[in-house]
C-alpha cells in the first residue's frame, strides 16, 4: 500500500482517475444502495421479513467481498459519468459554476439523513458542507490538493429532509496557502445554515 500511494503525485489526496469500471448499472447499484439506507431507517416490517432481508443482505455482501479494492482502483468516487462521481457516502447534490464566480446548486437529504423530528442530522450537514466548499475551494482555485483545516456551522433553522434545497457558495480570500471560504444553504428565501471554512493547499507529496 506504502509504494502504492508513493505512485500518485499528490501524496494522500489525489484526483480521481476517470474510470468506467463498474459497467452501465453501477449507477443504479449506487441508487440501489442510497434506497436500501433509506428503508433500513424507516422499515417496521414483521420479524421475519427482517430476518429474510437481513439474509439477503449477507448474500450480497458474499457475492461483492472477494472484489473489495483500495480507494486507487475501485469505481467509487471515480466514475465521473454519474453523480457525485458515483459516492455513496456524501450527500447527493448537484453544483455549477456560475458567471459571477460562484458555487451554486441543490441538494437534497434522504430518509437516511434523519436525525429527529424530521429534521437532518447536524452532521450530515457538516458532511454536505465540507463537500459544498471543497468543491468551491477546489474549482475556483483551480488547485485540486487541498484538504480542510476548519468547517464552520451556524445552524440558523431546522433543515428538512426529502426537499430540494438550494446552496451558494464562494471564496472570501486567499493567503498565500490557506483559501477562506464561505456558503449557505436555503429553502427558497428562508436561510438554513451557514459555513465557513479554511482549506489548506498541500505541498507536493503531502498526505
Amino acid at each position: 500500500m506504502t509504494s502504492e500511494r508513493a505512485g500518485h503525485r499528490g501524496g494522500g489526496f489525489n484526483p480521481p482517475e476517470p474510470t468506467t469500471k463498474g459497467g452501465p448499472d453501477y449507477g443504479r447499484f449506487v441508487d440501489a444502495v442510497r434506497t436500501l439506507q433509506d428503508h433500513a431507517r424507516a422499515v417496521d416490517a414483521p420479524d421475519a421479513v427482517i430476518t429474510e432481508a437481513a439474509d439477503l443482505l449477507d448474500k450480497v455482501s458474499a457475492l461483492l467481498s472477494p472484489f473489495d479494492a483500495d480507494e486507487w482502483e475501485s469505481p467509487s468516487g471515480r466514475r465521473m459519468d454519474l453523480p457525485m462521481r458515483g459516492n455513496i457516502l456524501t450527500v447527493p447534490m448537484q453544483a455549477r459554476k456560475t458567471d459571477d464566480g460562484r458555487i451554486r446548486g441543490t441538494a437534497r437529504f434522504a430518509r437516511f439523513h434523519l436525525g429527529r423530528n424530521g429534521a437532518v442530522h447536524g452532521g450530515c450537514l457538516g458532511m454536505l458542507f465540507d463537500s459544498v466548499l471543497g468543491l468551491t475551494s477546489s474549482v475556483l482555485t483551480g488547485g485540486p490538493y487541498q484538504r480542510t483545516a476548519y468547517l464552520k456551522i451556524d445552524y440558523r433553522q431546522i433543515v428538512p429532509i426529502e426537499k430540494d434545497l438550494q446552496f451558494d457558495a464562494g471564496i472570501d480570500r486567499v493567503d498565500g496557502r490557506k483559501i477562506f471560504v464561505s456558503g449557505r444553504l436555503t429553502d427558497g428565501d428562508t436561510l438554513l445554515t451557514e459555513a465557513d471554512a479554511l482549506f489548506v493547499r498541500l505541498k507536493p507529496g503531502q498526505p
